[in-house]
């Protein structure tokens, strides 16, 4: 079939949108319109060229509406769960990303930070980008629902963000930055839900995340940290972990070596 004489495609996508549907498969879209592999392929980029869909990752697209066309994309938030969920892999957005849907001002992210268990290349689509980070036990991190203009997102709670970004900290500017998103995080951050996560995390990381807590004015948010820590910790640690700690001031409360500084924007 010649792809001149194609138009069932665009019928395609249409139907789709008004079933409320913005993502597919090159092999959805064949075994729908019939027709040899390579003429639908060529229909699809077609429709691609003219800006109509997107494609970001081989063999999956996304619709892209009127109001998106300056971005090339969709967002990630409206297409990254489909695609992971097609592909089998667990997953939940983090760091920046979730900071943000829990209303962190600063620090609005560059690129979509999606948290998965085994490595993946990054996507760009247009000018959206999506890194994926490795996450040891991602099964096991609380995560929260919350919705999109297509569907829900998988999202890590305040709780579990706040964990993130203290041991993802190269990943998102430094322990400035994280302080920053903290003050922003404080008022969701629950003692509790901090208390019973610690035990699942890294024992420097609920060290450092209590630290910057009491540094940034919320030491009542860090009581059930202090107390961990006070029970388990054996050892100091630098709060910089990329940062020389040779003779430097120690915090026998959280029993971190205070190896840098740091500043919270306003």
């Amino acid at each position: 079939m010649k792809v001149e004489n194609y138009p069932r495609v665009t019928d395609y996508v249409s139907g789709l949108m008004q079933r409320g549907r913005y993502a597919f498969t090159s092999n959805e879209a064949g075994a729908a319109l019939g027709g040899t592999k390579g003429a639908v392929k060529l229909a699809l980029n077609r429709l691609r060229r003219k800006g109509d869909i997107a494609s970001p990752m081989r063999g999956f697209y996304v619709i892209v509406p009127p109001g998106y066309r300056a971005l090339g994309c969709l967002p990630a938030d409206q297409f990254i769960p489909d695609l992971l969920q097609r592909s089998g892999i667990s997953y939940y957005a983090g760091l920046l990303s979730a900071a943000q849907y829990h209303g962190a001002a600063h620090h609005r992210p560059q690129v979509f930070q999606v948290m998965v268990e085994k490595p993946r290349r990054a996507i760009h689509c247009g000018r959206v980008r999506v890194c994926f980070h490795v996450r040891k036990h991602l099964r096991d991190v609380p995560v929260q629902q919350v919705n999109t203009p297509r569907g829900t997102i998988a999202i890590s709670t305040p709780a579990a963000t706040a964990f993130d970004l203290i041991g993802y900290e190269a990943q998102i500017g430094g322990l400035g930055a994280v302080a920053t998103l903290l003050a922003d995080l404080a008022e969701k951050l629950d003692v509790d839900d901090l208390g019973q996560l610690a035990p699942r995390v890294p024992l420097p990381w609920s060290q450092r995340l209590g630290y910057l807590l009491d540094q940034i004015g919320e030491a009542p948010r860090a009581l059930a940290l202090k107390n961990f820590v006070q029970e388990r910790a054996r050892e100091a640690v630098p709060l910089a972990p990329s940062i020389c700690a040779d003779n430097m001031p120690r915090d026998r409360a959280w029993k971190l070596i205070v190896n840098t500084g740091f500043e919270v924007e306003a």
